[in-house]
């Protein structure tokens, strides 16, 4: 297979990638949201050139190829590109074989758990109690994750006191029998975040996210050393011997890449392998309705060590005004606290044509 041309549409928010093959045919991809007018950029001045033209058969040798050229650049832009042509290439890969992107990993087409994952640190925990449980009782969620700290909050709570409330608060309004998460964004020191760690545990809380400067590995390992929950994370990390030194010193219970903050499904999988032989489970980071959530839920649906769960954010317009109008038809149905793959080919979505109409397009290639 030779890709021939490759173009972006994209705004501040969100950008798709089209391919388009030797003989014509297409296929669709993401790069990563959030400035992903930069990211299309990249992809064009730094992926493309090495791309376009030659055989992509070898998916990651070829990804390889670009960081190795590029090495003068190993950080989170150019992998956010990468990640654009990555999963174009695999949704034209689904369309040529008739299969959708979960057959094509080994896996197949299905439901996958999800839980109701909360962005919001602006609100009470009695309000994010009543709504959550409004979810429970309208898609049927059984899980729920919601936010401590503050981001990056170098030791501060959002207001005083917030996190020491939300924790009971939604054990008691949600009750025994869900499970639920924790998301402290790299707020605390390793003192700090096992003494909140304590209280999760008292309550029954099943993960605790990114307690420490997620940077800092050995903060966190010290974390996930001293607590009985489990310890996540990984969303932000894109460089693979850093995930290799975080698997191998086990600095987390939890290993948490995202598809497209990675670099594409190429590259997550050789995360997921070497999760695999230290026998740790994958639950990707995935946290707003751009196609990111999608490559997951394929990916999900055929990696032997998959975790218990889909990340599904529960945060719409109010939240994220950019993610309105993104598809002819919304792949994101929740029925009884499920997510589907369907079985159409490649990634089974259809970018609805008045956002591209709307974006900046840049073409590379004939």
């Amino acid at each position: 297979m030779i890709i021939r041309r490759v173009e972006t549409f994209a705004n501040e928010h969100a950008g798709f990638v089209r391919v388009i093959d030797d003989a014509g045919r297409q296929g669709w991809g993401q790069v990563s949201t959030y400035h992903s007018d930069i990211t299309a950029q990249v992809l064009h001045r730094q992926v493309a050139p090495y791309v376009l033209g030659v055989d992509c058969t070898d998916l990651d040798d070829l990804l390889d190829l670009v960081t190795e050229r590029e090495h003068k650049f190993p950080g989170s832009y150019l992998r956010r590109a990468m990640g654009g042509f990555d999963t174009a290439v695999w949704d034209l890969r689904g369309k040529i074989a008739g299969k959708p992107v979960a057959e094509l990993l080994g896996g197949s087409a299905g439901k996958i758990r999800a839980y109701a994952s909360s962005m919001k640190r602006d609100i009470t925990p009695k309000d994010e109690a009543e709504r959550l449980k409004r979810l429970a009782g309208e898609q049927g969620f059984t899980a729920f994750k919601m936010r401590a700290g503050a981001e990056v909050g170098r030791g501060q709570d959002e207001w005083p006191g917030r996190t020491e409330e939300i924790i009971p608060t939604m054990r008691r309004e949600l009750g025994p029998d869900v499970d639920l998460l924790i998301d402290a964004n790299s707020c605390y020191s390793p003192a700090q975040a096992i003494e909140v760690g304590r209280m999760l545990e008292a309550e029954g809380f099943c993960h605790f996210e990114e307690p420490c400067p997620y940077w800092e590995l050995e903060q966190t390992k010290q974390v996930t050393d001293a607590l009985d929950i489990d310890v996540t994370g990984g969303e932000q990390d894109c460089d693979l011997p850093t995930w290799r030194r975080m698997i191998e010193m086990r600095a987390v219970d939890i290993v948490q890449p995202d598809v497209s903050y990675l670099g594409g499904i190429c590259r997550t999988l050789r995360v997921v392998r070497m999760a695999e032989e230290a026998g740790l489970p994958v639950t990707p980071h995935c946290a707003n309705h751009s196609m990111v959530t999608l490559f997951t839920m394929h990916l999900l649906r055929a990696i032997p060590n998959a975790g218990k769960y889909l990340e599904f954010s529960i945060e719409g317009p109010a939240y994220y005004p950019w993610q309105e109008g993104l598809y002819v038809e919304s792949p994101y149905a929740i029925e009884d606290g499920h997510a589907t793959v369907s079985d159409a080919p490649g990634w089974g979505v259809e970018i609805h044509p008045e956002w591209l109409e709307r974006a900046e397009f840049r073409v590379s290639g004939v």
